[in-house]
């Protein structure tokens, strides 16, 4: 197996190291990741200005290329010109924080798996619902499982397996539910603020949005403490709609 590991934290966060941890011993690892903070960059790409790159070695761990750019561009630069064998799978993570409901289209973790969907390879990402005090035991083992099961079993082409994994003891994890993505949301709000210069500027933060939905949508299942594992997609046509659609007769004038 040729696995490349990327996040949206950076290549310094321990997440990313974990996921080293738990998928190491399954074949070749490559790590390409942002070299600082890419949270919520969704799908975003670099178009102008260049990306440095440098290597980092982690602690003995690992070593990775840190890219100047967002995590889907660190999969491009992965599969174009960094490594020499196109991978079997990509895994991003492991990730800080729920990437659940809406906050799937925000998601950097999502987006550059996304970018390995996109390639048609296998792509995993991986989230462990806190901000603080991580349990990365669960994390790991739940992670290895699944590269295990995936290796066995083979993925579905052109999806995403978006995992959350509830923070908590493994002895409290109720078990694995295969689940819905939600539309629970951010509810923002902004700080105003004004820079030495005399200048506004705004700091945006928020809560989320709890909505009542099934047992099987994501951000109810983690409540249950299940670990949340749905298959995304990305083709955002509304079938459902098109007869609709149709019937509304659209038609170009060429005069008023």
């Amino acid at each position: 197996m040729n696995i490349l590991l990327v996040n949206d934290d950076g290549i310094d966060a321990p997440g990313i190291a974990k996921l080293y941890e738990a998928v190491r011993g399954f074949g070749s690892v490559t790590v390409v990741a942002p070299d600082g903070e890419q949270s919520a960059v969704g799908h975003g790409i670099t178009l102008d200005k260049p990306m440095p790159v440098r290597t980092v070695v982690r602690d003995g761990l690992f070593t990775g290329t840190a890219v100047c750019g967002t995590p889907a561009d660190c999969v491009k630069l992965a599969l174009t010109e960094i490594m020499d064998h196109r991978p079997d799978l990509v895994i991003s993570g492991i990730n800080l924080g729920c990437n659940t409901g809406l906050n799937v289209i925000y998601s950097g973790t999502v987006g550059g798996a996304a970018e390995a969907a996109f390639n048609r390879i296998p792509a995993i990402a991986v989230s462990l619902t806190t901000y603080k005090d991580p349990l990365w035991e669960t994390a790991v083992r739940f992670t290895r499982d699944l590269v295990r099961t995936v290796i066995e079993q083979g993925m579905p082409e052109g999806i995403v397996l978006n995992v959350n994994i509830p923070n908590v003891p493994s002895a409290a994890i109720a078990g694995v539910m295969i689940t819905e993505q939600g539309m629970a949301q951010w509810k923002e709000s902004f700080s105003k603020r004004v820079d030495p210069k005399g200048r506004t500027y705004y700091w945006m933060g928020g809560i989320k949005k709890e909505l009542r939905e099934k047992e099987t949508i994501d951000d109810t299942a983690i409540k249950n403490n299940y670990i949340s594992v749905t298959p995304i997609q990305f083709n955002l046509t509304a079938y459902d709609k098109l007869e609709h659609l149709k019937t509304w007769d659209l038609h170009y004038r060429n005069e008023d």
